[in-house]
């Protein structure tokens, strides 16, 4: 049987949502194990002194893309099916600067807020209220302001569909780009350490 799973109708609704679950389970899980539970780890991020988040999320991104491209190349994936959200620029570009500054001022995201949470830490459950109430206040807005929302569409885009290059071209520039970002977090990391012990 090919993948994606679903898709080929290997399993149904049903199943999909257990998997969902068991899959949440364990990404959570090895958030918390990373560490992620931790407000100060995450907002250390933005100060330059840890930057485990951007390591470990980056090496989650490559092993994801590896895994994809090569099990495609070896035709056991179609990657035809996979589904891709499609591209409404302008609103994804809002709506990543408010996520971005909801990170830095509350030192969490939602995935993170999640096993903040699930940890037992207050200031995760004050944010997590808050992602909440983001919902729902987007929903009771939406009506005014769904021209916005619904603007800048350019569907499903690809980088191989923007820039034209073969898709291995792009996984392996990809590649070469987190190694030369983990190289760099090394050196910010060491070097805002020995700030730290100089001051």
């Amino acid at each position: 049987m090919m993948a994606p799973f679903f898709k080929f109708g290997l399993f149904g609704d049903n199943i999909g949502l257990v998997v969902a679950f068991l899959v949440g389970i364990g990404f959570g899980f090895f958030l918390e194990r990373a560490g992620f539970n931790s407000a100060r780890k995450l907002a250390a991020q933005f100060y330059f002194t840890d930057l485990t988040v951007f390591k470990v999320m980056f090496t989650a991104i490559i092993t994801a893309m590896l895994g994809v491209y090569w099990l495609s190349v070896l035709g056991v994936m179609d990657l035809s099916l996979v589904y891709l959200t499609p591209t409404f620029l302008a609103p994804q570009i809002v709506g990543g600067l408010v996520l971005g500054m909801g990170f830095v001022v509350g030192g969490y995201c939602p995935g993170t807020a999640c096993v903040g949470v699930a940890t037992g830490r207050i200031d995760a459950l004050v944010l997590f209220v808050g992602i909440f109430a983001g919902i729902y206040g987007m929903g009771e807005l939406y009506p005014l302001i769904s021209g916005f929302y619904n603007s800048t569409s350019f569907g499903q885009l690809t980088l191989p569909q923007v820039t034209g290059l073969p898709y291995g071209l792009l996984v392996f520039a990809v590649v070469l780009m987190a190694l030369a970002g983990f190289a760099g977090a090394e050196w910010i990391e060491k070097r805002m350490a020995t700030r730290k012990a100089e001051g």
